[in-house]
C-alpha cells in the first residue's frame, strides 16, 4: 500500500469516526429531549387524573373545568389544586395507580396544602417499588393559594430516563464498539506498515553491510588466482590483509544479527557480579581505543567517587558500553571525543556518555532504541549499521532494571545517561 494511499484512508477513518461520534451525540441528546418532555407530559396527565379522582370522591367532580388543577414550577416539582378535602390515604394510592399507568417508574414525594394554614403536611416519599417512609424535602411555603391543593417533587428523575433510553444506551455501547475495533484495526495497519518500512530499510542496509565485504573478498580471491601475483610478495601480502580484514568484518555483523536473535528467542539471563566502576570503564575505553574503531577517539573518564561498586553482568555491561561507544564514533563529523562522567549519590548512580558527534534531532530519540529503527539520511550510506545497536541497549538496560536516557550536549553532540539504581 503506498503511503499517499494510507494517509487517504486514515483521513477517511478519521473524519467517519468523528461524524459517527457526533451523529451519535445528537441522537442522545435530541432523545433526551424528547423523554424529558415526554416525563412532562405524562406528569400533567397523571396528574389532572389525580385531582379528578379526588374531586369525584368529595363529589364535586363539576369544580373540575373551572380551575387550572397542575402547575409545574420546576422540571420536578409540581402543584395540583383540588378545591376540596385531601386525604393522605386517597392521595397516595391514585398517584401511585397513575403513575404507574402512564410508566412513571420514578420515586417521588408529596404534600397536602391547606388553604387556612398555606404550609405543608403530611410530607411523605414513596419510592418506584411503592415503598413509603418519611420525607427530607423541604416543601417551599406558597403564600398565593386560596385553596386546597398538594404539591408532587420528583427527587430522582433518572431511572426514568434510563428507562427510557435503554435501547439507545445499547446502540451507543454497539457503535463504541464498533468504533473500538475499526481503531485498533487502523492501528494494526499503521503499525504494520512502520514495521514493513523499519524491515526493508533493515534488509537493504543488511544487504549493503554484507555485500561489500563479499565483494572485496571476492576480489582479492580472484586477484590471488593470478600466479604473477607471487613475483609481488607485498600485493600479495596487502591482499591476503583485505580478506582477513573483511572476513572479520563479515563475522562482526552475522555475529550481530544471531546474538539479537537468541536474546529475542530466550529470555536474557543476566550473571550478576560485583564490579568496580571507574576501573571497568578506564580499561574498556582503553580496549576500544586500540580497535579499529576506536583509535581515532579521544575518551576521557571523570568520577566523584572511587571506588565505586555495581551489581551487573559484566559481559552485557562491556558490550552495552561499547555500542555507546561506536555510536559516539560513527556520528561524528570531527575527531571523535567523549566524556564519560561518573556520578555517585545516596539512589543512584549515572553514567554521563557526553560525545562531540552530530546529535540526535528529538522527534527522533525515542525511536532510536527501537529495533532496526535509525534516523533517515535518504540515499546516503555513509554510516555502516543495521540499527541493532542500540535495542540491545534497551534490552539490557530493562533486564538491570536501569534507566537510560538521551539529551543534547549544548557543545553539539549527544549525552546518553545510563541511571543505575544503587544497592545497599
Amino acid at each position: 500500500m503506498k503511503r499517499k494511499t494510507l494517509t487517504y484512508i486514515i483521513l477517511l477513518a478519521t473524519v467517519s469516526i468523528a461524524g459517527a461520534l457526533a451523529l451519535q451525540v445528537f441522537l442522545l441528546k435530541n432523545s433526551y429531549t424528547y423523554s424529558e418532555k415526554q416525563f412532562r407530559e405524562s406528569v400533567n396527565v397523571a396528574l389532572r387524573e389525580v385531582a379528578w379522582q379526588i374531586l369525584v370522591a368529595n363529589g364535586n367532580p363539576q369544580n373540575f373545568d373551572s380551575i387550572a388543577p397542575v402547575e409545574m414550577i420546576s422540571d420536578s416539582y409540581y402543584l395540583v389544586n383540588v378545591d376540596a378535602i385531601i386525604d393522605k390515604e386517597l392521595l397516595k394510592f391514585h398517584l401511585i395507580e397513575e403513575f404507574k399507568k402512564h410508566q412513571l417508574f420514578t420515586d417521588f414525594e408529596f404534600a397536602i396544602y391547606n388553604s387556612s394554614t398555606r404550609l405543608p403536611d403530611q410530607e411523605t416519599f414513596i419510592s418506584s417499588k411503592g415503598e413509603e417512609k418519611a420525607s427530607s424535602y423541604i416543601f417551599p411555603e406558597n403564600n398565593n393559594r386560596n385553596m386546597n391543593y398538594f404539591a408532587v417533587h420528583f427527587p430522582d428523575r433518572s431511572s426514568y430516563f434510563h428507562a427510557n433510553m435503554t435501547v439507545w444506551y445499547l446502540f451507543t455501547g454497539l457503535l463504541l464498539m464498533v468504533l473500538l475495533f475499526f481503531g485498533y484495526t487502523l492501528t494494526v495497519i499503521i503499525r504494520q506498515r512502520q514495521l514493513s518500512e523499519i524491515q526493508k530499510n533493515f534488509i537493504n542496509n543488511l544487504t549493503h553491510e554484507l555485500k561489500t565485504p563479499i565483494s572485496s573478498i571476492a576480489l582479492s580471491a580472484k586477484v590471488l588466482n593470478d600466479k604473477e601475483i607471487l613475483k609481488t610478495p607485498e600485493r600479495l601480502f596487502e591482499y591476503t590483509r583485505i580478506i582477513s580484514e573483511q572476513n572479520n568484518r563479515l563475522s562482526a555483523n552475522v555475529e550481530k544479527v544471531l546474538n539479537l536473535a537468541s536474546i529475542e528467542k530466550n529470555k536474557l539471563e543476566l550473571n550478576l557480579e560485583k564490579i568496580e566502576l571507574t576501573e571497568f570503564l578506564s580499561e574498556l575505553t582503553g580496549y576500544f581505543k586500540k580497535s579499529n574503531s576506536g583509535k581515532d577517539l579521544e575518551v576521557k573518564v571523570t568520577t566523584n567517587k572511587q571506588p565505586l561498586f555495581i551489581i551487573a553482568d559484566k559481559f552485557h555491561l562491556t558490550n552495552l558500553v561499547l555500542n555507546i561507544l561506536e555510536n559516539s564514533v560513527k556520528y561524528c563529523d570531527t575527531t571523535p571525543g567523549i566524556n564519560i562522567d561518573i556520578i555517585h549519590s545516596d539512589k543512584n548512580c549515572l553514567i554521563r556518555f557526553i560525545d562531540n558527534g552530530i546529535g540526535i534531532p528529538k522527534k527522533h530519540r525515542k525511536k532510536i532504541f527501537k529495533k532496526f529503527y535509525r534516523i533517515p539520511t535518504g540515499n546516503i550510506h555513509n554510516v555502516k549499521g543495521f540499527g541493532l545497536g542500540l535495542d540491545y541497549v534497551r534490552k539490557i538496560v530493562n533486564a538491570h532494571r536501569w534507566k537510560i536516557e538521551v539529551a543534547d550536549n549544548p557543545s553539539g553532540g549527544s549525552i546518553f545517561t545510563l541511571i543505575i539504581t544503587v544497592k545497599k
